[in-house]
């Protein structure tokens, strides 16, 4: 009977052995899982965070892509003319440089030495009544815009300038369809040569330092 009992005995210490061994590799085991879960989550909110960050540099590349050359430029054209810092001025009749008008090939030839030299050239019409006194402030317009060559075209226009001319040594006058002339001031005949003239005049005005 004895021996009987230490026998039962062992397999109830052997089957409690064995429970307990699963029950610690079921602990293990929700200890691994627990482990490979929370991996599992750190992973994939990795993930996300890395395709949140991608999907904002996108929309950043995008909105910088749009809108970027509202505040800074882009590189310039290398086609484009670069200009330099000198600017011929042009001053007519009220009809301006319309075809047909007599400032029209004057400005074309202004144009012409402004491909030559670089210097930028615009013109400003005289309104109002055309008489030298009226077309007076329209000069000293141009010349408080620092412009480096005046040309005048018409008689109130021509008149004016040539009076201004004698105030202002430094500055260059081309004066069409008048006899005068000074040092700082370009008589240019009208007619069919003009066009040529004018530009030959405007680019030695340009080129001649003030």
């Amino acid at each position: 009977m004895k021996q009987v009992k230490q026998v039962r005995q062992a397999r109830a210490a052997k089957a409690a052995r064995e429970e307990q061994d699963k029950k610690d590799r079921y602990a293990r085991y929700r200890v691994r899982f627990a482990r490979l879960t929370a991996l599992a989550r750190v992973h994939r909110r990795r993930i996300w965070i890395a395709a949140g960050a991608a999907a904002a540099v996108a929309v950043a590349a995008v909105l910088v892509s749009v809108l970027g050359g509202d505040d800074k430029p882009g590189p310039p054209d290398p086609r484009a003319r670069q200009y330099k810092n000198v600017d011929a001025c042009l001053l007519t009749g009220d009809k301006g440089v319309t075809e047909g008008t007599e400032g029209a090939p004057v400005w074309a030839g202004m144009q012409d030495a402004s491909k030559a030299t670089h210097a930028r050239v615009n013109f400003v019409p005289v309104t109002g009544e055309q008489t030298a006194a009226n077309a007076t402030p329209f000069v000293n317009s141009l010349l408080q815009r620092s412009c480096d060559v005046v040309v005048a075209v018409g008689k109130a226009p021509v008149a004016a300038a040539e009076a201004a001319a004698k105030a202002h040594p430094k500055v260059r006058f081309v004066v069409v369809g008048s006899e005068a002339a000074a040092a700082n001031v370009t008589a240019v005949k009208p007619g069919d040569g003009v066009r040529a003239d004018v530009a030959r005049a405007v680019e030695q005005g340009v080129n001649t330092p003030g």
